[in-house]
């Protein structure tokens, strides 16, 4: 049989129509696959997914008793220009009995959203859910209804565990792993928006690892609608798995404009289960406030890049014991690297109470590891008092890098009600233009280090500063405290 390009050749009409349309065949035959496997990765439905995991989502509903007064002041609509006199007359202390009117109990509701975890009942929401409820109710997908009682709360990842009692097993839904899952993912959200029962909404991850405003923020952000009353509910990869919790929204209508954040399921596993075995949380605890290390920081203090943890304040605790110093950058953390201060907070919490763990520190420009056996973070918590704030001093200044500085006297150490032994400079006044300025010193911060050694005198301070311009460093890294919270800051040296 001739090959196609010997058809084309001895110039067979026919053969050439025949080649044109086998071309044209195998093109149609390609693009068909091609939309075939588009069209797996594109669900055609989430029913088969949503009446799967719908049994095991609930409603709840949380009764919680205020009190209202019974003096028969009427509620005036906002901004009635009646509203500010009826407020004066029935507020009016020379009224009589005002201030001390009867009370009488309301009951207050709310709305959230949960999902059952085990067949013996146990269910998990959000903690803003159930905040200060005096009775939580269950409603099920199937139209069961049951009083929840509460095993434990985490305010710091906004979760809660429930528990329900039934005499037959309770469907339930597993949690999955979050870290599999991909920024494109589809994911579906179920819960009970607005209070209008069951409801569902697909979408994709659009992000992940969003840090709002806790230390151990790890959301997924998906453009699933999530509205008021999802909180607490599911958010579900394509297999059926949670792998987030919905917690927030950001929107300035109040409504789902398509960013929404579910928290983690590598959180939220590790939550529940201290939660289910002890009723709070039982996190690692290193003992060290940490900050995190920007390049002028690194290129200061000599590391090749801006990772890891920087050490700003040693307390009384595991790392002091271990012998992890302030200016130390923890560098890894049990076996694993730190990116940053936010994931080594995480990997302490969840690294567990009484471990000894290895953690490699970054000092005098080599690497060194030591072994810290980790306290709990609760108990530490529960011990420790926020150091007193510190008014702006009058000293008698001398100007070095934008600053007016002045060595902390008995008279300052009273004025500032600092401890006995502690010396440093203390800032006067910071010119705006300055580099000090734009790092964010002010008047009242005091200075105890540079480039990692004490400093009490301005001349010591820009001695130390002569010694880094040597070094060929272009910024001076200075510690700096602000009502007793230290932090390091790099100031440049270059005119």
């Amino acid at each position: 049989m001739p090959s196609t390009v010997a058809i084309a050749r001895q110039g067979d009409t026919g053969g050439a129509l025949r080649l044109v349309k086998l071309t044209a065949l195998a093109l149609v035959l390609t693009l068909a696959q091609v939309t075939l496997l588009m069209a797996q990765d594109r669900p055609e439905s989430f029913a088969d997914l949503a009446e799967r995991v719908s049994p095991a989502v609930v409603n709840i509903t949380t009764t919680t008793t205020v009190a209202t007064r019974l003096d028969g002041a009427p509620q005036m609509p906002e901004g009635s220009p009646f509203e500010d006199f009826f407020r004066d007359f029935f507020d009016d202390p020379r009224n009589p009995g005002a201030p001390n009117r009867p009370q009488r109990p309301r009951q207050g509701q709310a709305l959230g959203s949960g999902f059952v975890i085990s067949p013996d009942g146990y269910l998990v929401t959000n903690n803003h859910v159930i905040d200060g409820a005096d009775e939580i109710r269950i409603e099920f997908f199937s139209g069961l209804e049951l009083e929840a009682e509460l095993v434990g709360t985490d305010p710091a990842t906004d979760i809660a565990l429930l528990k329900v009692t039934h005499d037959d097993d309770l469907p339930f839904v597993a949690f999955g792993d979050a870290e599999a899952a991909r920024v494109g993912d589809w994911v579906l959200a179920v819960g009970n928006p607005l209070g209008q029962g069951f409801s569902v909404s697909a979408g994709i991850i659009s992000a992940r690892g969003r840090a709002l405003q806790g230390n151990y923020d790890d959301y997924i952000q998906t453009d699933a609608a999530i509205n008021r009353g999802n909180s607490g509910g599911p958010l579900f990869n394509m297999e059926g798995e949670v792998i987030g919790v919905n917690t927030a929204i950001l929107s300035p209508t109040g409504g789902s404009i398509g960013i929404g954040f579910a928290m983690s399921s590598n959180v939220a596993t590790g939550v529940v289960e201290q939660l289910r075995e002890f009723g709070s949380t039982r996190r690692g605890w290193l003992g060290v406030r940490i900050q995190n290390v920007t390049d002028e920081m690194a290129d200061a203090i000599g590391l090749s890049s801006a990772r890891g943890a920087m050490v700003t304040e040693v307390m009384d605790g595991p790392s002091q014991e271990a012998g992890i110093q302030a200016g130390d950058v923890i560098l890894e953390f049990d076996g694993g690297d730190v990116a940053d201060s936010n994931m080594l907070v995480r990997r302490v919490a969840d690294a567990g109470v009484g471990r000894a763990v290895d953690v490699v520190v970054f000092r005098d420009g080599e690497e060194e590891t030591v072994s810290v056996t980790l306290g709990q973070r609760e108990l530490a918590e529960a011990t420790n008092t926020p150091a007193p704030g510190m008014p702006a001093p009058d000293p008698e200044p001398s100007n070095f890098l934008g600053m007016e500085l002045a060595p902390i006297t008995d008279a300052i150490r009273v004025q500032l009600d600092l401890p006995a032994g502690l010396t440093g400079l203390v800032v006067g006044s910071v010119e705006p233009d300055s580099d000090a300025g734009t790092k964010g010193i002010l008047p009242g911060d005091l200075i105890t280090e540079a480039n990692q050694q004490p400093v009490s005198t301005v001349s010591e301070l820009q001695a130390r500063a002569e010694e880094a311009r040597e070094a060929g460093r272009k910024s001076l890294l200075v510690l700096l405290r602000r009502g007793g919270d230290p932090r390091f800051v790099a100031l440049s040296l270059e005119e």
